[in-house]
């Protein structure tokens, strides 16, 4: 018997989920809000969508984030994740959000190490999900958004936040911007 191989890029990933769930691309543009064009192109990988953008898409296949690019836990997860353990949610190069752990699902917490490249941001429209984040500045500045309201965050500040309130983050500045967040219960 021939074995398909797994798919491996995010698109190929993307095409396997709707199609495991019996959905055309315009199907599934209808329930996520995100044009079939756009989800084409993400399923060929030639466009990198914002991650808000992807958590729409895959909100409408009944997944995560965190699911989507990781594999399932082994029986008894690790205590300790090296630096190259840890799975990439973003494009890994003007968003990075490096999570903690493999596959999140039924876990209490996500725990990310995200970093923002000068000019990156979490996409053009705020974004709400159920729970809550916090997270600390440990590099650069960053521009955060909750409720309309932008500050901006230097290195050692910190936030704290209900995550149904509509929210943001951007990097406009020239250096290179890394945060340690904490989301509860993981929403990605």
């Amino acid at each position: 018997m021939t074995e398909i191989a797994a798919p491996t890029s995010a698109g190929q990933r993307l095409k396997a989920l709707r199609l495991e769930h019996n959905l055309s691309i315009r199907e599934l543009a209808r329930r996520s809000g995100i044009s079939h064009v756009s989800i084409s192109l993400i399923e060929r990988d030639r466009h990198s969508p914002s991650i808000s953008s992807l958590k729409s898409v895959l909100d409408a296949l009944g997944t995560t984030l965190s699911a989507f690019f990781s594999e399932p836990l082994p029986d008894e997860a690790p205590v300790v994740y090296r630096a190259g353990e840890l799975v990439e949610l973003a494009d890994g190069e003007a968003l990075s959000y490096r999570q903690v752990g493999r596959n999140l699902d039924g876990s209490a917490m996500m725990i990310l190490h995200e970093r923002y490249a000068p000019g990156a941001d979490t996409g053009d429209s705020p974004y709400h999900h159920t729970g809550e984040e916090g997270g600390v500045v440990v590099a650069g500045r960053l521009e955060l958004t909750v409720d309309g309201e932008a500050r901006i965050l230097e290195k050692g500040d910190a936030y704290y936040f209900d995550s149904r309130r509509p929210h943001g983050m951007r990097n406009p500045f020239d250096e290179v911007c890394e945060v340690v967040s904490v989301a509860s219960p993981p929403t990605f």
